[in-house]
């Protein structure tokens, strides 16, 4: 680590909310997203010469399955606070999937979806995956907030679908996905994985139905409310915290930097004062990303301790150290390997966190979000 990388993980630490409690909160984004659907989809995928291998998401990333979250379990509950609780995931949720059929059947002009729930019905490897999900709420230590109504931008991916010049994101239509990338395909026209990336007056009446529909199917499938909100792709325009607000959202993940749309999603600025505890101008209170664990991207690089360090410059300015941890980490379904490794790195982290911090306090996003209001 070099000086100015050593100076960036302070300064970010610096402005904010501080605390002298030693609080970790572990966030993970993209559950219920459908991404790959299956390995058999996978090596469909290569056998036709695109190379989803290329991309950790497409390689590793898929819905939970029940031996998923079992194994992911064992791992949270192996640890304690001082209070005596377990480590808590917050699974940030997209809790709708496109209804390919449908979809189809319009001939690409209407876009229709389906909640996740029914989506795990439709494989044999996660019909039964959701009790898991309920279990794990009911023992606090897997507690979904909201990332959308689904992870993927309707309007891009229908228009490349009508044109039909894509031939790619055609093929991936095909095989009930959409979450390719140019990593995987230089015929993609289009990454389509940004949910709220425009900010045309149009898109944002559209983006507020869409938090509105997600965040009320969020209470049918959970029963509860979500109280914070992390954006796809960490892109998102001010012009929809109003709804989200008006929809009970109090706090917003993310990272200290906010890629913010200036037109139809392809021109963007980037705000980069989201810090800890500071307020948005509509009134939403940051939740700052300061903490990664993210083997599946570089197996090369030593997550560990470099999560270590930034858990103690965290505390070291009496900052909540928030780890982000996407769901690819902690997925077997197409590489079982994948899912073993990362688990046990995740397990030593936790032991050595709760080791060299015995006075560690786990929180959700919403708890610290409700610390910090002083609720």
């Amino acid at each position: 680590m070099n000086f100015k990388q050593i100076l960036s993980k302070n300064l970010i630490n610096l402005p904010g909310w501080h605390t002298n409690r030693k609080i970790v909160v572990i966030e993970s984004d993209d559950w219920g997203s459908i991404r790959m659907p299956s390995k058999d989809i996978y090596n469909q995928f290569l056998k036709e010469g695109i190379r989803v291998d290329k991309d950790p998401y497409c390689t590793y990333d898929c819905l939970a399955t029940k031996d998923d979250l079992s194994a992911l379990f064992e791992v949270l509950t192996s640890v304690k606070d001082k209070n005596g609780n377990h480590a808590v995931l917050t699974a940030n949720t997209v809790v709708a999937n496109p209804d390919f059929d449908k979809i189809n059947a319009s001939g690409f002009r209407e876009y229709y979806y389906e909640p996740f729930t029914e989506t795990l019905k439709k494989s044999p490897l996660h019909t039964d995956a959701f009790s898991l999900w309920q279990e794990g709420i009911n023992w606090s230590i897997f507690y979904p907030q909201f990332h959308g109504r689904e992870h993927l931008n309707i309007k891009k991916w229908l228009s490349v679908l009508q044109k039909g010049d894509d031939t790619v994101t055609r093929q991936a239509f095909d095989l009930n996905t959409f979450g390719l990338t140019e990593n995987v395909s230089s015929k993609i026209e289009n990454n389509y994985m940004g949910a709220f990336d425009s900010a045309r007056k149009e898109d944002i009446i559209e983006y507020d139905a869409a938090i509105k529909e997600g965040l009320d199917l969020f209470e049918q499938l959970f029963g509860f409310r979500s109280e914070s909100f992390i954006a796809t792709t960490y892109t998102w325009s001010p012009d929809i915290e109003v709804s989200l607000k008006k929809n009970g959202i109090k706090y917003l993940q993310g990272m200290v930097s906010q890629r913010i749309p200036l037109d139809g999603g392809y021109k963007f600025k980037y705000k980069n004062t989201n810090f800890c505890g500071a307020k948005s101008k509509s009134g939403l209170k940051y939740l700052m990303r300061n903490c990664f664990f993210e083997p599946s991207q570089n197996r090369i690089f030593d997550w560990t301790n470099d999560c270590l360090r930034r858990v103690q410059i965290a505390f070291q300015w009496h900052k909540p150290a928030i780890i982000s941890m996407h769901r690819l980490n902690v997925i077997g379904a197409i590489d079982q390997d994948n899912r073993n490794q990362n688990l046990k790195l995740l397990k030593n982290l936790l032991e050595k966190i709760v080791l060299k911090w015995p006075d560690v306090e786990f929180m959700s996003s919403d708890q610290l979000g409700n610390l910090i209001e002083g609720r």
